[in-house]
């Protein structure tokens, strides 16, 4: 399975729990696992319970089996600070720059600069090994920018070729595009059964195959059951008498009658809604990449669930 795991999805899809979850389910059975935040949003620390993450990698979970999982929050300006000590020996004069807003105006201004120092930051923690040889992490989870920026925040060698084409800055490029286009690399797209979080992610896939850049699987988030079969769903509208005789035997009474319509109302809408579910599978199918499906927790999302949708993941990934 790939070290690198990057996880997008329309915004409301709910991308951040999945990245929380299968960074969960990565960590099991004593290995470990580096979740990684991109966006400056903080989901990550308010999915776990715990302060919000620095720029430092911070042990936030257990998994099963004693698996660890650490987090951190990828600050652009640190992360250039780093850099600049890393090739430049600029020490106290780098931070004396953060002191004078220089820093902050070198990633505004280069948005592809602040790219390369995201992913790259990701993917030296990918590489990095410790003093046996062995890799400090066994997986790396990005939950990165939304479906619509992440082949453009992943290409970074593209953003990178007008402000650096030698140097330091143009070689660690061409090493972070090593990693991400290499099979240690997975991206992959969440989703709902619904038509435009679907386009996107139809969408993405082709533009990433475009560029070259690795598709993992498709996640398709918050899955509804389905109540009632096929032949439940067309009896319903013909069934009226016999559903209000039902009612009446539960010993409901009077309002029986008055509870027939919004109960056949339901059962209609409830059809609609697995209709479209089901076209947007069929579209799904055609794009011919590996789906996992994760329920929608009726109790909402905490620590708890998290643990439930990697459990989830697990079966899934082990039934493959």
């Amino acid at each position: 399975m790939s070290r690198l795991q990057v996880v997008s999805g329309k915004g409301g899809t709910g991308k951040t729990t999945v990245a929380a979850a299968l960074a969960l389910a990565l960590a099991r059975e004593g290995r470990r696992t580096l979740l990684v935040e991109v966006e400056g949003r903080q989901g990550i620390a308010q999915l776990f319970g715990t302060e919000a993450l620095p720029y430092e990698e911070r042990k936030i979970a257990v998994a099963a089996g004693g698996g660890e999982v650490y987090a951190l929050a990828i600050d652009a300006e640190q992360a250039l600070l780093d850099y600049l000590q890393m090739f430049y020996k600029l020490g106290s004069a780098g931070r004396a720059l953060k002191k004078l807003g220089a820093i902050d105006f070198a990633t505004t201004i280069a948005p592809g600069l602040r790219d390369v120092l995201l992913t790259g930051k990701a993917c030296e923690a990918v590489r990095r090994k410790d003093r046996s040889g062995r890799y400090v992490y066994d997986h790396v989870v990005m939950d990165a920018p939304p479906t619509g920026r992440i082949t453009r925040f992943l290409n970074v060698n593209d953003e990178v070729a007008g402000l650096a084409r030698i140097g330091p800055i143009h070689n660690q490029a061409q090493a972070v595009m090593k990693v991400l286009k290499s099979r240690e690399t997975a991206v992959h797209f969440v989703t709902l059964l619904e038509e435009m979080p679907v386009q996107e992610t139809a969408d993405g896939i082709a533009e990433l195959a475009q560029a070259g850049l690795p598709v993992g699987r498709v996640v398709v988030n918050m899955v509804r059951p389905h109540h009632l079969d096929d032949e439940a769903l067309r009896a319903a509208g013909e069934l009226r008498g016999d559903v209000a005789h039902a009612l009446s035997r539960a010993g409901l009474g009077g309002p029986a009658e008055r509870l027939v319509d919004p109960l056949l109302e339901q059962a209609a809408e409830h059809a609609g809604r697995v209709a479209l579910e089901r076209a947007q599978r069929r579209v799904l199918s055609r794009l011919e990449v590996p789906a996992y499906e994760l329920p929608l927790l009726g109790t909402g999302m905490d620590l708890a669930g998290l643990y439930e949708l990697a459990a989830e993941l697990r079966k899934q990934a082990d039934e493959e």
